[in-house]
């Protein structure tokens, strides 16, 4: 009886699939519980492609959920604020959602309502910016850019927190660069250095390395410099943090580059919280090197006064004159408080205040260069947009190549930027309203400031001016 049952069951199963075979082309298809076969000329993507794809979604940055986005456009966008159009990839890698439409009142207003908006109605799981309409034909009819609204998650816009090993790299590039300044100060005193220390250090073909006993006796009278060095730096990050507080930007620990011939090459200072706007991030950017070159000035200047007071005579290191060569701006202050006689002849007699403000006033100017995510770079990207950074950054980097800016720092200055400053920072919230003129101007004026601190005076005007002893041959 069961034999009868499961035969009957065949031939009304096969029967089916007859009836549906013979149905035309145009008839409605049938919803079937089983899962539809793969057509007979193969998939489009091979199993690996698939698997792939797969893989690199879930390694990639997590996307904007689709039903979000869908209570987003119903609830957040209308009439009175900003009127929908379409939607595009948003994001390094596609990961967000841009809402591209028309303006239905003043950007900021608009910015700020959306902003409360959609905290209102997803809490705190996206980050809301407001950018320029890419490829947009023609400005806003209120004036300015169009503007398009961005949306990204809060894990993937905003930047992750310090680590434990950047806690450590930090610490072990202090000690580093607390030896490099204190290796400056001794080398500035080569006028007392033991003669085979200096061949050491001046002659090519030494190989044997002297006694560094013989050095200890000079540490004590390296220390004020290396301490000026450092206050310096110390100055250009307390800049830093004094006009990020206010705003409520977080920065992350210096990470300080030591340097053999400045003491130090700056630091790099990352931001851990998005910047609301591109003010803040051109007073931000501007507040470490302004602060640091001040005091930097100071101390250069005091320490040129210094230098002609017979009281502090014996506190004076000799220089190679050739050493004010190396910037125009720095050698004509210099030529015009020494005086010709002094700048004239084969090493100069200065305080080491002289020094330490001469590399601290080079390493501001190094890093005001307008030229990646150095302090110039972010200025320049924040006031003048991203497209002038991009044209003064292939300047700068032609300027640096043929040795026009740094003389011989030039080299190892681009290279640290291209490995560890090249890239552009990251948009603002409000990635779209201008800075001021007043802004503009300043940022100008520093950069007019930092090509003449990094030009070098060439052998002609050198003589001319009486800046170091030229000899022509």
């Amino acid at each position: 009886e069961r034999e009868n049952k499961e035969n009957s069951n065949l031939a009304t199963l096969a029967s089916a699939e007859e009836k549906a075979d013979d149905k035309p082309d145009n008839s409605p298809a049938s919803i079937s519980s089983r899962p539809p076969t793969m057509p007979a000329v193969g998939p489009p993507y091979s199993n690996f492609q698939v698997d792939s794809f797969k893989l690199m979604e879930l390694l990639g940055p997590e996307k904007v959920d689709p039903s979000d986005v869908k209570v987003i456009k119903d609830k957040l966008f209308g009439y009175s604020t900003f009127w929908l159009t379409r939607e595009e990839p948003f994001g390094d890698l596609g990961e967000g959602i841009l809402f591209i439409g028309n303006l239905r009142g003043k950007r900021e207003d608009v910015f700020a309502k959306l902003q409360s908006q959609l905290a209102e109605i997803m809490g705190d799981k996206y980050n809301l910016f407001m950018v320029e309409e890419p490829n947009s034909e023609g400005e806003d009819p209120r004036g300015g850019p169009r503007v398009s609204f961005g949306m990204l998650r809060k894990e993937v816009s905003e930047p992750g927190q310090t680590t434990l090993w950047q806690y450590v790299i930090a610490i072990l590039l202090f000690l580093l660069t607390i030896g490099s300044s204190v290796e400056l100060g001794i080398a500035s005193q080569i006028s007392r250095l033991p003669p085979e220390v200096v061949k050491y250090f001046t002659d090519p073909n030494a190989i044997e390395p002297p006694d560094m006993q013989l050095l200890f006796p000079f540490v004590d009278s390296a220390l004020p410099l290396a301490y000026g060095v450092l206050g310096i730096q110390l100055f250009h990050e307390v800049g830093h943090i004094l006009v990020a507080f206010p705003r409520k930007v977080k920065l992350s620990i210096p990470f300080l580059i030591p340097n053999i011939t400045l003491g130090t090459f700056g630091a790099v200072t990352q931001f851990k919280s998005l910047l609301p706007d591109r003010k803040a991030k051109v007073d931000i950017s501007l507040a470490g090197p302004f602060a640091g070159a001040a005091l930097s000035f100071s101390m250069f200047t005091v320490g040129l006064l210094l230098t002609s007071n017979p009281a502090v005579s014996g506190d004076l290191v000799q220089v190679p004159s050739m050493l004010f060569q190396g910037s125009l701006l720095l050698g004509l202050i210099s030529r015009a408080i020494l005086g010709y006689t002094t700048m004239h002849a084969a090493t100069v007699p200065i305080h080491p205040l002289v020094i330490a403000g001469w590399c601290g006033l080079t390493t501001s100017a190094f890093n005001l260069l307008p030229l990646g995510c150095l302090d110039g770079g972010r200025a320049m990207q924040g006031a003048f947009g991203k497209d002038a950074l991009t044209a003064s950054g292939l300047a700068t980097y032609g300027l640096l190549g043929l040795g026009v800016l740094g003389g011989p720092l030039s080299l190892p200055w681009g290279l640290y930027v291209l490995i560890c400053q090249r890239v552009p920072e990251k948009p603002c919230l409000n990635d779209v309203t201008e800075v001021g003129s007043w802004r503009k101007a300043l940022l100008t004026t520093g950069i007019i400031l930092v090509a003449l601190t990094l030009l070098p005076v060439w052998d002609e005007l050198a003589e001319e001016l009486g800046i170091g002893l030229v000899t022509s041959f």
